[in-house]
């Protein structure tokens, strides 16, 4: 199973993770938590009378008259986040190139020019009586070719996540190209390095601008735009990830990939990162979306990958094997904080086949629990980022808007998650005992 892993998903997955895109898109979606996070936090503070009316006559009187004033703080982190990922991503794609092609391109060009191409995709056009023009539609707030949204332009917020991504990287290649083949205007050394650098993306600049130009004229010309042709291979992915045997492929590929030893959190969440965000933001308009937000470390992996919280308390308090005991104690506090390090390379879980089953079974079956709780409308969604390592129980009821009941749900699936361990580790464990004791007699 290990060999038939290591050939098949291992490979392909490490090469993946190697991309420069693939590590520029991480950098962008772990750069952007921070904001969104505090974002999330202004509108828990706006939803918790809907989880305790009890609150709502105090927030009348108090908070609710000034949640415009402080709700600026979502809408300018949720409602901007494309720009955001924009900004992170050429930047960081530039870096990348400039370190490891050895060229002298400058991050700050990049994350600037990224951010050009993708807002001279913003304005909507239509051609009328052969003329382009930018649409004007006071019904759906389309002003001068800008659709303007409860948060402000609506295409800066989730819905541009991908067309970001896109630009970004279109952008910075043709960055990347001008400066390789020196089409440029090259300062003199006596001149300050801000100074050159402006001088140096004026080319670049002009290349993007006539590039993006064509594109979107091409794109208006055939009735739509940049957008809604981006919608339609990344909507079906999204659709595809939002569905329970989606769900499933990405923790069993998560899972597969940590077992021969790569950090398959890491390497899938990256991918995955712009849709939970953009889930995450369709949750707030009203949504029903399971695979949003921080699901992840709310309701399945509690404890770190392989849902190993009950696990390490067993290996602490319970496990008669020395070694078991041991990292139970030494890994049990980060544990609660998502954290399993200790457990993963000490146990070890990956390369090992005794493990091996309930290590993909386990956050499936958590997965399965929360997806169909919050499908069923059992619990809230998810509509606020937590930080990751939020211990079991905070995540679920702090990102759901206060919901008890998603407490609830995070117990029942770190209870099944050890459920399924249990027949496995105890194997396991009297596996160990007898060879502690082997080594002791010899």
């Amino acid at each position: 199973m290990f060999d038939f892993l290591e050939k098949r998903l291992m490979g392909p997955l490490g090469k993946l993770a190697q991309f420069k895109i693939v590590r520029a898109i991480m950098a962008a979606g772990m750069a952007s938590i921070p904001f969104t996070i505090v974002g999330s936090m202004f509108l828990v503070l706006n939803v918790l009378p809907e989880a305790f009316p009890f609150l709502e006559g105090l927030f009348e009187s108090t908070f609710f008259k000034i949640s415009d004033l402080y709700m600026l703080a979502n809408s300018t982190t949720m409602g901007a986040l494309a720009l955001y990922f924009c900004i992170v991503l050429g930047y960081e794609y530039t870096s990348i190139l400039a370190n490891e092609e050895n060229l002298d391109l400058s991050p700050i060009n990049g994350a600037l020019l990224s951010v050009f191409a993708f807002f001279m995709t913003l304005p909507q056009l239509v051609i009328e009586s052969g003329t382009v023009t930018r649409v004007n539609d006071p019904e759906i707030s389309v002003i001068n070719g800008w659709e303007i949204g409860a948060d402000g332009v609506e295409r800066l917020g989730t819905v541009g996540i991908f067309t970001g991504i896109i630009m970004a990287i279109l952008a910075v290649q043709l960055y990347r190209l001008c400066v390789a083949k020196k089409w440029i205007i090259k300062m003199p050394a006596e001149v300050p390095a801000g100074v050159a650098n402006a001088f140096t993306a004026l080319i670049p600049a002009f290349v993007i601008a006539f590039t993006v130009i064509i594109i979107n004229g091409l794109l208006v010309l055939l009735g739509t735009d940049i957008f809604e042709v981006i919608q339609i291979p990344f909507g079906f992915v999204t659709n595809l990830t939002n569905s329970w045997l989606g769900l499933m492929v990405i923790y069993f590929l998560i899972h597969a990939v940590w077992l021969v030893g790569i950090h398959g959190a890491t390497i899938i969440f990256s991918i995955v990162t712009p849709i939970t965000l953009s889930n995450l933001a369709a949750n707030v308009a009203g949504a029903n979306i399971p695979l949003a937000g921080e699901f992840n470390n709310a309701f399945v992996t509690v404890g770190g990958s392989g849902a190993t919280l009950g696990l390490c308390i067993y290996f602490a308090f319970r496990a008669k094997s020395e070694q078991l005991k041991a990292l139970g104690k030494a890994a049990v506090i980060p544990s609660f904080f998502n954290i399993n390090e200790p457990l993963i390379f000490g146990v070890p879980l990956m390369y090992n086949p005794f493990l091996a089953l309930p290590f993909f079974l386990a956050p499936m079956a958590s997965a399965s629990i929360a997806y169909f709780a919050i499908k069923f409308e059992i619990i809230r969604p998810i509509i606020a980022m937590m930080p990751w390592p939020s211990p079991v129980g905070i995540g679920a009821f702090v990102g759901t808007g206060g919901d008890w009941k998603a407490v609830v749900v995070a117990i029942i699936c770190v209870i099944v998650a050890f459920i399924i361990y249990y027949p496995f580790v105890k194997a396991y464990d009297a596996r160990l005992v007898r060879q502690e004791q082997e080594a002791t007699e010899e």
